[in-house]
């Protein structure tokens, strides 16, 4: 029987590009008040677990998160280094901004795709989608910026 060495990059972007639609992401349950509840409302807030779930598969990160703070801080700890030049698989996080989801500023994480295009969690679909690596411009500036690019020295 023969030997494989799988490509972590080419099947973790295999991954990320075929989850774009997919509804297994927009839950995570935990009792408050002594009721259960869907911390990720319904998909609305699932970015954070969109991209943990991936990378803890590949075992780029140890776990998964509910939160852009907590995946960084994963990453760090994992080894992700700052860049400036983003490459397919590349993680982005985008700068906290209001919106009408969680009426109060949050920031977004997702992965780089390569020729201006990323792959987030879309809190108005509440499944994964493509898009402009910035959500286009406004005016000659980006919809969203990105504050900080992370990647991984094995991919």
């Amino acid at each position: 029987m023969a030997t494989h060495s799988l490509l972590t990059r080419n099947n973790l972007l295999a991954l990320v590009r075929g989850s774009v639609g997919s509804t297994a992401f927009r839950h995570a349950y935990a009792i408050k008040h002594k009721k259960t509840v869907d911390l990720l409302r319904g998909g609305r807030l699932s970015c954070a677990f969109f991209v943990s779930t991936i990378l803890s598969a590949f075992r780029l990160i140890d776990t998964q998160h509910l939160t852009v703070d907590g995946t960084v801080r994963d990453l760090e700890q994992q080894g992700w280094q700052d860049t400036d030049t983003p490459e397919p698989g590349t993680i982005l996080i985008w700068e906290a901004t209001r919106d009408h989801v969680a009426d109060e500023p949050h920031r977004h994480i997702g992965f780089y795709l390569g020729n201006h295009r990323a792959i987030s969690n879309s809190s108005k679909k509440r499944t994964p989608s493509i898009h402009h690596w910035t959500f286009g411009k406004k005016g000659a500036h980006p919809k969203r910026r990105i504050e900080r690019m992370l990647r991984h020295p094995s991919l």
